[in-house]
């Protein structure tokens, strides 16, 4: 097995980490290649990654269809698997082959590829805007909003969930299409078929669009997003089913 080794160097606690899991993957005689998050290149065939969600999500779309499994150094680490106390009982699962894989759908943009969301806002931040909602070439409504948040199971809980969007389990075949802060009460999130085209337009202001969190520069006046035909692989090494995950990370359906 040969092993990609990704981390963020913007995290402060990332060298002893990278220094630790170098060390022992050198120890067990395994191949593998170090790379900054901002210079990743296909090596191995299983990926570390040292960092929060976003070091997390970068790397599973860098590494589409080889498993990537997180050593949380963030806030939250939703999707990481170990902490970095771990690292040592990680490694021994990946080499001895101990460890479950689940396929995410993404959606693209153009070139973009998202495993979260796509983030439409205005280009004028300040401002709401009308965004005009179509689904495979057929018009759905119209909202006046912040923003409109286009998410996959995986994204669901994440910014579409604080937006107030519901909770997807991450095999579910299926988007989310959030608006944010909508200025109606009857604007409702919308759960639709992971096939759907979906072209999101404007009539006064051009869009602007972030992918995973990431801005991107570029404004336009229509978007159009799909499900991408790539697949991120996220690796586990514990048991944990999804629903114990909601409540041990975002404290789900535990009483005050």
């Amino acid at each position: 097995m040969k092993i990609n080794v990704v981390f963020n160097k913007e995290i402060p606690a990332y060298s002893n980490v990278l220094k630790n899991l170098e060390e022992i993957l050198i120890k067990k005689h395994v191949e593998f290649h170090s790379f900054d998050i901002d210079n990743m290149q296909k090596y191995g065939d299983f990926t570390f990654v040292i960092g929060g969600d976003g070091t997390l999500l970068k790397s599973a779309r860098f590494y589409a269809g080889t498993p990537v499994l997180g050593i949380n150094l963030g806030r939250l680490g939703f999707l990481a698997q170990a902490g970095a106390d771990e690292i040592e009982r990680a490694v021994d699962n990946v080499l001895n082959d101990k460890y479950s894989t689940e396929e995410r759908i993404m959606l693209e943009s153009g070139v973009s590829i998202a495993l979260n969301d796509f983030v439409i806002k205005g280009c004028m931040l300040s401002r709401t805007s009308k965004f005009y909602l179509e689904i495979n070439d057929k018009f759905v409504c119209d909202y006046i909003a912040d923003g409109l948040i286009i998410s996959t199971p995986t994204g669901s809980t994440a910014y579409g969930l604080s937006a107030g969007g519901p909770v997807l389990y991450p095999s579910l075949d299926a988007l989310v299409i959030v608006p944010v802060c909508p200025h109606t009460l009857n604007a409702r999130p919308l759960v639709v078929p992971s096939d759907e085209k979906i072209v999101i337009k404007t009539s006064d202001k051009l869009l602007s669009v972030a992918v995973d969190g990431i801005d991107t520069t570029e404004c336009v006046k229509e978007i159009s997003i799909k499900k991408s035909d790539k697949k991120a692989l996220l690796a586990f090494i514990n048991d944990d089913s999804f629903y114990s995950v909601l409540r041990n990370k975002l404290h789900w359906g535990i009483s005050p």
